[in-house]
Order: C-alpha cells, then structure tokens, then sequence
C-alpha cells in the first residue's frame, strides 16, 4: 500500500464523548498498564505486553511507523470528560494480507459502555471517507462475542474462519465490511 497523504489533522477524531487522536510518546505508560490486564488481552493474539520497553518498541516501530508510512495507523482514544487516555482504536494496515484491519483495545473500566461502537464508527468514517478505503476487515477470536456483537452493529459481516500465524497467533473469525 502506498502511503495516503492527508492533512495530519484529519487523524484526529472527536465523537460525543471521545476524543481519538495520534499516539504520542505520553501514551506508552498508559498503554502498558492497560495491557497488564490478562482480560484486555485475552483475544488479542499478541501474546501481551511483557515491560514498558515492549510496549514503547511496539508504538514506536509499528504504531509511528505505520503513521510514517501509510499515513494512518492505531489512535489513542480519550474519555473526553477527564481526558484520560483509555485504550486505542482504528486502522492498521496488514501488509502480509494486503488489507487495512479495525481494531480496538480499552481499559476494562470502560468496557460495556458503548465505546469500542463509538470509536469504530469514526474509525470507520475515517476510513471510507477520509482515507478512500474500499474495504476493512477485522479479525476476532470466535469466543469473543462481545467484540463480534460490536462489528456487527458496524456493519462488518462474516467473511470465513482463518488461521493467522506472525504477530496475530490463533484461529480468527474474518470480518468485512465494504
């Protein structure tokens, strides 16, 4: 894929309650506490984040990366009420698969509130509207039915069963939406 140039300000993103915007170097800390949660990560096929060095490797090289070279990646996603970071949302690109996936990751605090539909709908928006996507894909273990009930209220529809090897580990359930 070749990198999409928009304006830097088009990847932030404000919703009723939430503001998503780039990562920053000031997210490490938080993300890596949010991710010594085993439930956080249970499904997440990355085998968890084992220091605070993982954890800033992971959003410096994939994360900044990504930024640098598709022009669009992960956003942090903030409770706007305390603007506190609270977990991530959006878009990264799998070049081994040639296809931009949706993902998302929150603090279990915030868990059933509607956020991860909140976010994935600007993530969304972004991605057909902004970034010109004619497709998304989301991988989700098939045990995970509350990550499934939140694509499908997306509009993602299931594609087929996969088995993924590399940085996503595990038998997936894939998700489009087009």
């Amino acid at each position: 894929m070749d990198k999409i140039n928009i304006p830097k300000s088009d990847l932030y993103l404000e919703t009723e309650r939430l503001i998503i915007r780039p990562f920053e170097r000031k997210d490490i800390v938080p993300s890596y506490e949010m991710n010594l949660d085993p439930l956080v990560s249970q499904y997440t096929g990355d085998g968890g984040v084992g220091s605070k060095a993982e954890m800033e490797r992971r959003i410096v090289d994939n994360v900044f990366g990504d930024y640098e070279k598709y022009g669009f990646g992960r956003l942090a996603v903030e409770w706007k009420a305390e603007r506190k970071f609270i977990g991530f949302t959006g878009l990264k690109y799998l070049s081994d698969l040639d296809e931009v996936d949706l993902g998302y990751r929150f603090l279990r605090a915030y868990w059933g509130k509607g956020i991860a539909t909140e976010s994935g709908r600007a993530s969304i928006d972004l991605a057909f509207h902004k970034l010109g996507l004619a497709k998304l894909v989301a991988f989700v273990f098939p045990e995970n039915v509350g990550s499934i009930r939140v694509l499908e209220k997306l509009g993602f529809g299931y594609e087929r069963d996969v088995v993924l090897d590399g940085d996503m580990i595990g038998e997936y359930v894939l998700y489009n939406r087009v």
